[in-house]
């Protein structure tokens, strides 16, 4: 009956186009490990994979844990796949010199209000004004243009943005790490509460297996990771596997189980979330 159910069944199965995340998976989806579960793949940036959380259409999912503390009752957390670490959160910039008690003042790009990135912005800077919500990718170019004085980098963006000649005004990541000592949970993958412990299990499994293989045969994914990034260039892209892979997104562990319950309860404490779930792990 176990395997027949995981033979007539498919899931669907969502992570952005991002190095990361097209690195943790291509093992998966592509077949060079075992897994009985089969998938319908959404590849689509992280702002709109939130939004499809927040519905519980996708099964399994990369979502901001931003996203995650909205959707935590529909969702548990899988404790391999995360970007969680230090040194990698988001990061303010503009064209123009502005200092840090400037910035209640001016108006600010971001990448999806519900990415982390949107969250560390308002926790470090309560006041700030938003001058509009932009696919990742673009707000290098709003700030530029002038149609925001300042903007929110992830993903890529962190490694090219001096280079298009804007400056670094903030590390929201930094500033999230010296005041609460703890490492920053950027994204999880989610699994949707409904599915069958088993399914759940497996899948559990799956990823970790595929996160391991990344790691252990780095040169295999190469070719997809690079079919999907925003900027294909070499440089970049090892750059940002090597930033937001970790021992995190192998297995959290005490010390990122712990970020996670940090980051839940903080949001809790911000009025995002009424309250946190018992249970945000597989037992």
């Amino acid at each position: 009956m176990f395997n027949r159910y995981f033979k007539d069944m498919k899931y669907t199965l969502g992570f952005s186009p991002c190095p990361n995340d097209t690195f943790i998976f291509d093992a998966l989806v592509n077949g060079k490990i075992k897994c009985e579960l089969k998938f319908d793949t959404v590849i689509a940036d992280v702002e709109e994979l939130n939004r499809r959380a927040m519905t519980g259409e996708i099964d399994f999912v990369k979502i901001s844990y931003h996203a995650y503390a909205q959707v935590a009752a529909q969702y548990l957390v899988c404790e391999s796949g995360s970007a969680l670490g230090r040194g990698n959160g988001p990061i303010l910039v503009s064209k123009t010199k502005i200092y840090p008690d400037e910035i209640p003042f001016i108006e600010i790009a971001i990448p999806g209000e519900h990415t982390t990135a949107a969250f560390l912005l308002k926790y470090a800077c309560p006041e700030v004004k938003i001058a509009g919500v932009y696919l990742f990718s673009d707000i290098e170019d709003a700030v530029l243009s002038g149609e925001a004085d300042a903007g929110v980098l992830i993903h890529e963006s962190r490694f090219t943005y001096a280079r298009k000649g804007l400056q670094q005004i903030m590390d929201l990541g930094e500033y999230w790490e010296n005041s609460t000592g703890q490492p920053i949970p950027l994204g999880c993958i989610a699994m949707n509460r409904n599915l069958p412990e088993t399914t759940q299990r497996a899948f559990s499994a799956a990823l970790k297996e595929s996160v391991l293989f990344a790691k252990n045969n780095p040169a295999s994914s190469y070719g997809y990771v690079k079919s999907h990034a925003w900027i294909r260039d070499d440089e970049i892209t090892d750059r940002h596997i090597k930033m937001f892979v970790n021992k995190f997104t192998v297995e959290l562990g005490e010390e990122g189980c712990q970020a996670v319950q940090f980051f839940l309860e903080k949001a809790k404490s911000l009025n995002i979330i009424e309250s946190v779930p018992e249970t945000i792990f597989l037992d």
